[in-house]
């Protein structure tokens, strides 16, 4: 999911800035309050503890990876900061016990078993504890914010806050990319209540067990009440969980905040190793005004920075959420789609360059479907094999109007270049969407309209 190629390009980038002021890490074991063992990691920076203790963190890494990973974000990042930082394998996962939960109860009191543990420590201050994660990690920190973990900042990073729309916008699963989460943990080591939820979504189904599995992991319907200091660091391109996810929280947070949109992220982010001290040192930046109090401006700063794409170690800054404005083309036609075909129409966008933000949608009439489960409509740039957006919805009727909501991504669209919209079951190579029609299905597909919602100005 690129998470791992993330990782390494931030921490290959900080360590080659410079030697790192950190002591070495000491591995050590947690015990949960349902006395499960975890695996952890302290990092401290190098010397003598201040005055009531080094400000701490809790770190969380993201699926398929370790605590180490985060250590070493600690030692290159955090230590030479003079942060004390903790990290912990996740439960299930790694060298720790339990089972695998994605974020659910278990691994929020985790966190605030982690938190006591921490501020208990006389070398760590008891009050300026804050919390960085990514993916997974970032997940566990938004879900163990909102149940009363007593974080004084956090910054959750590439996570979602709808664990439901993530996976399955519109009720239909990205079986693709929910295979590629399955694949990270054995199986024997998933709660078998949220394996049943995880195979249900593979088979292409949203149950009642899923629905109730997912809200338990989102932390999007207490948002409005959270009011710790918050850095949002998310994706431009991000199939897994697209700026939605981000701009939603944004938009709900009443507390202080920030969101930093870069080129990092799940596929198919490009994850420059430039970038990762821009915003890694954000993080660092954010911290050191909750935590320590320390009159750095950030929190007087604009508060959405969207960096450019390529990287060009600029961004664009924002008061709140940028100027958008929605463009809208016709693709007329018609075609009978079977299952393995497609169908694909062209349509050129006046003026430009454009760059995408705010999602969209594709609206298509459709006629004699014949157990057609769901249309996929991927949106290219002609010419390129990446997709700008993406997106799915179900067929219930044999005739009517769908509307495929698009993932919200951020993409640059060159002026002069067709936009190329390909409608069938499944959409290609990119692993999102990639549960076949079944033998004998068939569906007719009309004329369709493409919504875009566009900047107002585009990023230079």
């Amino acid at each position: 999911m690129g998470l791992r190629r993330f990782l390494v390009v931030a921490v290959v980038a900080l360590a080659c800035a410079g030697p790192a002021a950190a002591a070495a890490p000491q591995e050590l074991t947690v015990t949960a309050t349902d006395g499960t063992a975890l695996a952890c990691g302290l990092v401290l920076p190098d010397g003598a503890p201040p005055e009531g203790g080094w400000p701490g963190l809790l770190l969380f890494h993201g699926l398929g990876q370790t605590h180490a990973a985060m250590e070493a974000v600690a030692e290159s990042v955090f230590a030479p900061a003079g942060y004390a930082s903790l990290a912990c394998d996740a439960r299930g996962t790694g060298a720790s016990g339990g089972a695998f939960g994605l974020d659910g109860p278990a691994e929020t009191q985790d966190a605030r078993d982690l938190f006591a543990w921490l501020a208990a420590r006389p070398d760590v201050s008891d009050t300026q504890i804050g919390a960085y994660g990514v993916s997974l990690g970032g997940g566990a920190v938004w879900n163990a914010a909102v149940a009363g973990v007593p974080f004084a900042a956090i910054a959750p990073s590439l996570a979602w806050t709808s664990l439901g729309t993530a996976l399955a916008p519109q009720n239909v699963p990205k079986a693709g990319i929910v295979a590629q989460i399955a694949a990270a943990v054995p199986a024997e080591r998933w709660d078998p209540e949220l394996a049943a939820a995880r195979d249900a979504l593979l088979g292409g189904a949203v149950t009642a067990a899923v629905t109730k599995q997912t809200l338990t992991r989102s932390a999007r319907n207490a948002l409005q009440e959270l009011g710790t200091p918050t850095l949002i660091l998310q994706g431009r391109r991000d199939y897994l969980f697209d700026l939605d996810q981000a701009l939603t929280a944004y938009r709900l947070l009443p507390g202080p905040k920030r969101l930093y949109v870069g080129d990092l992220g799940h596929a198919p982010a490009a994850n420059p190793a430039d970038e990762a001290p821009v915003y890694l040192g954000e993080v660092v930046t954010w911290f050191d005004r909750w935590l320590r109090g320390t009159a750095n401006g950030i929190d007087a700063a604009k508060q959405v920075e969207l960096a450019h794409d390529p990287w060009d170690g600029r961004t664009s800054s924002y008061a709140g959420l940028p100027a958008t404005r929605t463009a809208s083309v016709a693709l007329p036609g018609t075609a009978t789609l079977l299952p393995g075909r497609s169908v694909s129409r062209a349509a050129r966008l006046t003026g430009g360059p454009h760059e995408s933000f705010g999602g969209g949608s594709v609206v298509v009439r459709y006629s004699g479907a014949k157990s057609w489960p769901r249309l996929v409509a991927t949106v290219y740039v002609a010419g390129s094999a990446t997709p700008v957006t993406l997106g799915a919805a179900r067929i219930g009727r044999a005739s009517g109007v769908v509307t495929i909501k698009l993932l919200d991504e951020v993409a640059k669209l060159p002026r002069g270049r067709k936009l190329v919209v390909t409608l069938a079951a499944t959409s290609g190579a990119d692993g999102v969407y990639t549960q076949p029609a079944p033998a004998g299905a068939s569906i007719t597909v009309g004329r369709a309209t493409l919504k875009l919602s566009l900047l107002r100005v585009p990023t230079r």
